[in-house]
């Protein structure tokens, strides 16, 4: 893979967004931003996508096994706002489970001594985005993904 990369942790209030290097080894936290909904939120993703020369994006997509059963379940919502995104910033997007990742957000925020109330969504975002250039560098991944828009 040969290019930049945008990683997504969405959230409602927040989306937090990281970037990958064009060789597709390392993720770093690039912003959060605050959501103004989805149309808002997709066209400034996409003029960061543009300026950043990404392409393509990766959502994290938060399965929980411990959901309670019959409530809606937050990685329907996400994998829904997902596909939304892909019609609007016409890229391939791809979804990778971040079960997890607000956990080792939290302990890496910690080891880069940020202050405990600060968002950590840009840092969910990098988790997220690295675990997935992992799998592209196994072979356990491919980009674009199957059934993508490129």
């Amino acid at each position: 893979m040969t290019g930049r990369l945008i990683g997504i942790d969405h959230g409602k209030q927040r989306i937090g967004l990281a970037i990958s290097d064009a060789m597709g080894i390392g993720a770093r936290e690039l912003t959060i931003l605050t959501s103004k909904g989805d149309a808002a939120d997709f066209a400034e993703i996409a003029a960061i996508a543009k300026r950043e020369s990404a392409v393509g994006i990766v959502v994290g997509i938060p399965h929980n096994p411990n959901a309670p059963f019959g409530a809606p379940k937050q990685a329907d919502i996400v994998l829904d706002w997902s596909a939304r995104l892909r019609s609007a910033v016409q890229l391939p997007v791809a979804e990778v489970s971040e079960y997890l990742t607000s956990a080792e957000a939290q302990e890496l925020a910690r080891s880069l001594k940020r202050r405990p109330r600060e968002p950590i969504d840009d840092l969910a975002a990098r988790i997220i985005l690295q675990s997935y250039l992992d799998a592209l560098s196994y072979g356990s991944a491919a980009f674009p993904p199957p059934g993508s828009s490129d």
